[in-house]
């Protein structure tokens, strides 16, 4: 298989993986209610081998790290690890024995420094008090290991995704594990940090780490992996050497059938009416001057390198940061805008990058969350929820979006990413929404996935919708847009034609050049 441009292929590099086994699972098997996570997973690790775990969202394959991991207990089956019958009764026992997971989600604590959260519950002691500066100094050569630039003190919080994704990874390699789980690791980061963390990959399969490695972007996968188990709806499907599978083998195993276009074709195409048109937007220290129009109907892409104002554009249009200068029309109609409640009332919705802490109310059933930005719809003159048609509700949109849920009932944290992020968008449909930013809506969910979510917005721009597809992956942007503006440290350098268009002109423009 061949590597994808931009990222130097290791495989010469790295050693053939000795035969070594440190972790085997037999028969593993797990529930939940109305679930069946895990039916039966067989797998086996070896020393200093990368092995992939591959599967749509819902196959198991968290559920399964999280039962190696001492998070989850299997309900039948049996865990060896060195050998002996192990069974984890917590994440602590599984680190001490030398087991550690990057999860997918950030799990850090925003109003700590960046060296707290590396040895949370691991601080380096004088006495009855923690070394402070022996943890700052732990931390800056953890820190320089991933080539991460920030310094130890500085508050994880105001820190951005991807810089707080690879604080989690550095977290794990603190950790000294010998089996190392990476969960999504280069979901959040550029292609330089990924280029990075494929070189911490090598050096720990070197010293004979052996690492479980889950990502939806297979073609990534080229440059590291042994080995790729595949898993369909908790069940085990296939392990293989990976260097003899095709990108579409996989994929073909993952969702039970072949997937002939990564994108839909689209059903038609914009129309002339205009139904957003911002004009010289100014954030100061952040954006500005940024314009551009919207048509009914149009996929309009956001292109541009971490940093370079996307998102930022798009969170002031929907008032949830504020604007210094410029002005926003709606349907031909000047409009200020000062908060998400007026975007909304006006017919806007942005789908965040952070689903789970901005997008959704974890543990609050499918069913409020599809509900909760058009409450008034379904309560009485009282003020009483109509539960009855609320749950009616639910069930319309968890058929029509193909939610993967046991019932309307279940709370949302259950779900895997792509269930979650169908809910998202559920919520702005039954809204009524015209305008919707998209901001890395496939971002950590699975091909099968991201297939349904490109039919869902392309069947919104047919509706007479106008979206904004906020994404880093140009192949998404140029398979699913009408036009793409590309961003360069906070400013507008081109609006480009998609069909008339590549990847390395968008580049020229997200890099600071003006001229093609």
């Amino acid at each position: 298989m061949s590597a994808p441009n931009g990222l130097p292929s290791l495989d010469a590099e790295l050693h053939k993986p000795p035969n070594d086994e440190i972790l085997r699972l037999e028969g593993i098997g797990k529930r939940f209610p109305g679930v069946i996570a895990l039916d039966g997973i067989n797998l086996d690790l070896r020393c200093g081998e990368v092995h992939a775990i591959c599967g749509e969202n819902g196959a198991g394959k968290s559920t399964l790290m999280k039962i190696i991991s001492g998070q989850y207990r299997p309900d039948i089956g049996l865990i060896r690890y060195r050998g002996e019958a192990v069974q984890f009764l917590s994440t602590s026992e599984a680190q001490t024995a030398g087991i550690a997971i990057i999860h997918q989600e950030l799990n850090l604590v925003p109003h700590l420094s960046v060296a707290e959260n590396l040895y949370l519950a691991r601080e380096p002691k004088r006495g009855p008090f923690v070394d402070t500066r022996r943890l700052n100094a732990d931390a800056t050569r953890c820190l320089a290991r991933i080539g991460l630039d920030v310094t130890p003190t500085t508050l994880v919080g105001t820190l951005s995704i991807a810089q707080q994704q690879m604080v989690e990874i550095a977290k794990a390699l603190s950790l000294n594990a010998q089996v190392l789980i990476m969960d999504e690791p280069t979901s959040s980061l550029t292609e330089s940090e990924t280029v990075q963390l494929f070189r911490i990959i090598k050096e720990l399969r070197a010293e004979g780490v052996a690492i479980l490695y889950i990502s939806h972007r297979l073609d990534e996968m080229a440059h590291i992996v042994d080995r790729v188990t595949v898993l369909r709806d908790g069940r085990h499907i296939s392990t293989d050497d990976f260097a003899a599978l095709s990108v579409n083998d996989i994929v073909a195993r993952m969702v039970g059938r072949s997937l002939e276009d990564a994108y839909p074709a689209r059903q038609s195409s914009p129309a002339e009416e205009v139904l957003l048109s911002v004009k010289d937007l100014h954030r100061n220290g952040v954006f500005g001057p940024v314009s551009f129009e919207l048509r009914r109907g149009e996929i309009l892409g956001f292109a541009g390198l971490m940093g370079a104002g996307r998102t930022e554009v798009a969170r002031a249009i929907f008032g949830a940061d504020r604007l210094d200068s410029g002005t926003i029309t709606l349907h031909g109609q000047p409009v200020s805008i000062r908060s998400p409640r007026e975007a909304i009332r006006h017919g806007l919705a942005y789908l965040s990058e952070d689903r789970k802490r901005e997008g959704l109310a974890l543990m609050m059933p499918v069913a409020a969350n599809i509900t909760l930005a058009n409450v008034r719809a379904i309560a009485s003159r009282t003020g009483f929820l109509r539960f009855r048609e609320e749950h009616q509700v639910a069930e319309r949109y968890v058929k029509e979006l193909a939610i993967r849920t046991p019932s309307v009932n279940q709370i949302v944290r259950n779900l895997s990413g792509g269930n979650q992020q169908k809910v998202v968008i559920g919520k702005w449909l039954y809204r009524g929404s015209k305008i919707l930013f998209f901001d890395e809506p496939t971002r950590g969910i699975d091909v099968g996935a991201k297939f349904a979510i490109y039919g869902l917005m392309d069947r919104l721009a047919a509706e007479g919708v106008g979206v904004v597809l906020i994404s880093s992956e140009l192949p998404e942007l140029l398979g699913m847009t009408d036009r793409i503006a590309v961003f360069h440290e906070g400013c507008m350098t081109a609006v480009l034609d998609t069909a008339h268009t590549s990847q390395e002109e968008i580049m020229h423009y997200a890099s600071g050049r003006t001229h093609a």
